[in-house]
């Protein structure tokens, strides 16, 4: 029922995103085919549109009432899969515990915390260890084994790799690719953090993964998208390391961030590039500056 649940929410968001597009809804088929979805899930979200008065919904007519305002949505962290709340809960969890080598991670805690099954949570963090960051332990222990600088500038260049080329892939979207419209809300939620910046800078850490996460998805690359998980824990996340400075660093990063989005939003390959570079030039020095 969660995972259905899951599905329902993030085909209604991906629902709302056609109204920008037209004043009448396709056949119910047809909405289907494009969110994904079965007919029971799309009558499911008819439904709630017409609740919240955003269509009038007469047999196969649909109509638009009104364009959806962000309290219409449903919020993100609703309708992020299983394998991506568990990622987020194991990221929150060693960041709690100031990600120090040593740290012990449960499995059983963890799949606990976030509802989930224990072999789920297992998977997850077999997958993560290949990368050597956690090692296994009797009992259903884990073991942070800690980021070291050579770790660091192996991944650096691999990261600079991935996201260029993700990069170049993102300016050539199609005009109604829904990346674009995730982009628009990322860059209005950076600029609403940087109007209260002293009170909301620690806000930083998890939308800087959300930006890479959609650059890393428009790569269309199983293995980019796959290795995007260790780039997620060591480079997004690293900020919340070292706490001296964090305002300074936060809101510069934050700028950086605009610029790279600019970049991305001009369609101009060059411009994404220049920006990318820079900004991942940044990161890297910051993120060595946090393990020296």
């Amino acid at each position: 029922m969660a995972k259905q649940n899951t599905v329902f929410k993030d085909a209604f968001n991906r629902c709302l995103e056609l109204f920008a597009e037209t004043t009448t809804l396709p056949s119910e088929p047809e909405l289907g085919q494009a969110l994904g979805v079965s007919r029971t899930t799309v009558r499911a979200i008819l439904t709630r549109c017409e609740e919240l008065s955003l269509i009038a919904w007469d047999k196969r007519s649909k109509t638009v009432l009104r364009r959806p305002e962000p309290s219409d949505y449903f919020p993100t962290a609703e309708t992020d899969s299983l394998a991506e709340r568990i990622e987020r809960s194991f990221m929150r969890r060693i960041l709690a515990g100031g990600a120090e080598p040593g740290m012990q991670i449960n499995e059983l805690e963890l799949a606990r915390e976030i509802g989930a099954g224990t072999t789920s949570v297992r998977e997850f963090l077999i997958r993560f260890s290949r990368f050597g960051l956690i090692e296994k332990r009797p009992n259903s222990h884990w073991v942070l084994k800690g980021f070291t600088r050579e770790f660091a500038l192996e991944l650096t260049e691999v990261r600079e790799m991935f996201e260029l080329r993700s990069a170049a892939r993102f300016v050539s979207l199609p005009d109604q690719d829904p990346a674009w419209e995730e982009l628009k809300k990322i860059e209005a939620v950076h600029r609403e953090i940087l109007a209260d910046i002293d009170n909301r800078y620690s806000e930083f850490s998890e939308l800087d993964e959300r930006l890479h996460l959609l650059v890393h998805k428009s790569s269309s690359n199983r293995f980019i998208i796959d290795f995007y998980d260790v780039i997620a824990i060591v480079f997004h996340y690293h900020y919340q390391w070292n706490k001296a400075n964090a305002r300074e660093r936060n809101a510069r990063a934050l700028e950086e961030h605009l610029d790279y989005i600019a970049a991305l939003q001009s369609r101009d390959p060059m411009l994404a590039e220049q920006a990318c570079r820079r900004h991942l030039k940044s990161a890297r020095e910051t993120l060595l500056q946090s393990i020296s």
